[in-house]
């Protein structure tokens, strides 16, 4: 494991206290930085969220930039729920807001066919369907269960490497290169999120 410390963005939408309990569970050394400029100091990035994608205008232009710089150094990045999101050009819940547009496409409201009995938000436990091979599943079951809540979802694109379905498909499993995100909150996850969360933090090694 890296000396060097994970930078974890609070931008006031998301349970950092559980995230950092799991990521220290694991032996990972994090920080949240105060400043974009912290950022310089960082070995990764985790994106955590929950709630509304308005809430992403709290990374304004210098966070944006800072995260870019350091992808663009190759130091990997991880979203989580809202923070996956927030890795496409943007969403439908607000529209005036961007992305930080590492991924292509745009995050859209779930819907619910008609006549279905399915509720939105989508919350509790539902199965990763993996598409494609990639390092953030590795150790990973087809079929394995995490635990989501949320309303929003990210398209099935290239990047996807697992999908899920409520209602519809939607990416639950991102990735591409240094890049990666999941839907669901792999803190609540159980073994399965663990393993997420070993898999990612050993490209931030």
């Amino acid at each position: 494991m890296s000396s060097t410390p994970i930078a974890l963005i609070d931008y006031h939408a998301g349970n950092l206290t559980s995230v950092k309990k799991a990521l220290a569970a694991l032996g990972a050394s994090v920080f949240v930085p105060a400043s974009p400029e912290d950022l310089s100091d960082a070995s990764a990035v985790i994106v955590p969220g929950v709630g509304h994608f308005d809430a992403t205008r709290a990374l304004g232009p210098d966070w944006i930039e800072a995260i870019l710089q350091r992808v663009g150094e190759g130091r990997p990045l991880f979203g989580i729920c809202l923070g996956m999101q927030w890795l496409y050009e943007g969403s439908e819940e607000a529209p005036d807001v961007r992305g930080l547009g590492v991924l292509s496409g745009e995050c859209r409201r779930l819907k619910s066919p008609p006549g279905s009995q399915l509720k939105i938000p989508h919350v509790g436990w539902n199965s990763i369907d993996k598409s494609r091979d990639a390092s953030i599943v590795e150790g990973i079951a087809n079929g394995a269960q995490a635990y989501f809540t949320h309303s929003y979802v990210a398209p099935i694109t290239a990047d996807t490497v697992a999908s899920t379905e409520h209602g519809e498909a939607f990416a639950s499993v991102v990735q591409r290169g240094q890049v990666a995100g999941v839907q669901f909150h792999p803190e609540k996850s159980g073994e399965v999120g663990l393993q997420i969360l070993r898999n990612w933090l050993r490209q931030a090694a």
